[in-house]
């Protein structure tokens, strides 16, 4: 078949690499792309919320499958507009995806079937924030409703810091990404995890899970990010873990979603707190996780894009997703000061020379006519490697980074966090 991958990060590149290695797949194609993608596969230059010249190019080059990558292409519906032109869609239309592009809209969800999530509060003014802040006991995580590029949350250790944030998003004329609907959550205590399911429509078979690593510094101290790395499987954690988001998560989102006639089809990525009490939902995303996709890929076996496949046509009966039993473990490697603003790296080069086991996915970048690869800074790539421990995958991924840093010849301006997978 031949499969378009929608989006231009290190996700894609992780996504389009392993597809491309299914017996079922003839070629890949990828919209709008980056220098990974461009290296191993062919770039459509046409944006991933573009509807209308996305299915029109699909058209043209006879897709049998549509993979839908970054949560804004979900949102602006571009998956409903692959369907209404008969492209089989891996991904969740407009109106289902609403679990991830309306973080209130989740939260009401949840609550209406019983899936256990953290006890919160919905604001639409200053004032009304306040006033909840008043009475708040404890840390409080402020959520934006919206999709905000990661800058949406902002965990706060007391109600005053809380109220430090709601002051300033409204006073800044409103929310980040747009609106004055703003989540007062409790702050849950325990071990944060992601599970990814795949749904057909009307069910959802648990694939992977994986850790990952949110602040910039190592310690977990810093601001947010879009994610500093990842590794699979989790450790230390229990080890009936996917049956039990299975009863507790999957399962009542699947007879919520059937209840309000609302057909699922894609990945559901659960971020979960494990507390004392079992799994709470953090947060639902409706695509795959970066940077847990460039841990997950390299380990995934079979026919990767036949799966996908079949949940897009409806027909998961029966389906099984196999992995190796290595681990895998994905360090980012970002400009000095990401996530602020940093000045572009030019002239990268692209070919590596890793070893066996050890890919790299690029983030946002350029293929140039020399053959080199510009970034425009931020994430700039993933180095993740394989092994038959974590220790071992730890290992081989540091190795890797330190020696690309070398050859890269940045030195300074490439930094990464030391600690992913260190002690889990």
């Amino acid at each position: 078949m031949n499969v378009l991958v929608i989006g231009a990060g290190a996700r894609e590149d992780a996504l389009a690499w392993r597809l491309s290695r299914s017996p079922s797949c003839e070629r890949v194609f990828v919209a709008p792309g980056n220098a990974g993608t461009a290296l191993r596969h062919e770039n459509w230059p046409i944006a991933a919320t573009s509807g209308k010249a996305l299915v029109a190019r699909a058209l043209d080059a006879k897709i049998d499958l549509a993979v839908i990558g970054p949560e804004t292409a979900i949102a602006a519906g571009v998956a409903d507009r692959f369907r209404e032109a008969g492209v089989a869609t891996f991904g969740p239309g407009r109106s289902a995806g609403r679990l991830e592009s309306s973080k209130i809209f989740a939260k009401r969800f949840m609550e209406r079937y019983g899936i256990p999530t953290a006890r919160a509060r919905v604001v639409h003014s200053l004032a009304a924030a306040e006033r909840v802040l008043d009475d708040w006991k404890g840390g409080c995580v402020v959520k934006a409703d919206g999709l905000a590029a990661g800058k949406g949350v902002v965990v706060a250790d007391d109600p005053e810091e809380a109220r430090a944030v709601v002051r300033s998003w409204f006073g800044a004329g409103g929310a980040p990404g747009g609106g004055d609907s703003v989540l007062l959550e409790e702050r849950l205590v325990g071990r944060e995890v992601s599970v990814f399911a795949i749904g057909d429509g009307k069910r959802f078979v648990p694939f992977a899970s994986a850790c990952d690593y949110k602040r910039a510094g190592d310690g977990d101290t810093g601001p947010n990010t879009g994610g500093m790395g990842a590794y699979s499987p989790p450790a230390n954690f229990p080890g009936d873990l996917v049956e039990i988001v299975r009863d507790r998560i999957l399962e009542p989102v699947a007879r919520g979603l059937a209840a309000e006639n609302e057909r699922y089809v894609g990945v559901l990525y659960c971020g979960l707190m494990w507390t004392a009490a079992g799994p709470v939902v953090i947060e639902f995303n409706a695509r795959f996780g970066d940077p847990e996709t460039q841990a997950i890929a390299p380990r995934v076996q079979g026919d990767f894009a036949q799966l996908l496949s079949g949940a897009a046509h409806g027909e998961l009966d029966g389906a099984s997703v196999t992995l190796t039993s290595d681990a895998c473990v994905g360090v980012i490697l970002a400009t000095a000061n990401y996530p602020n603003a940093s000045k572009p790296i030019t002239g990268l080069p692209a070919d590596l020379g890793l070893g066996e086991g050890t890919m790299a996915f690029w983030g946002a970048s350029t293929l140039r006519d020399d053959g080199t690869i510009d970034s425009p800074g931020g994430r700039v790539l993933t180095i993740s490697a394989l092994g038959a421990s974590l220790a071992a995958a730890r290992a081989n991924a540091y190795g890797a980074v330190l020696e690309l840093k070398d050859k890269l010849g940045v030195g300074s301006r490439l930094t990464c966090r030391t600690d992913i997978a260190a002690a889990p």
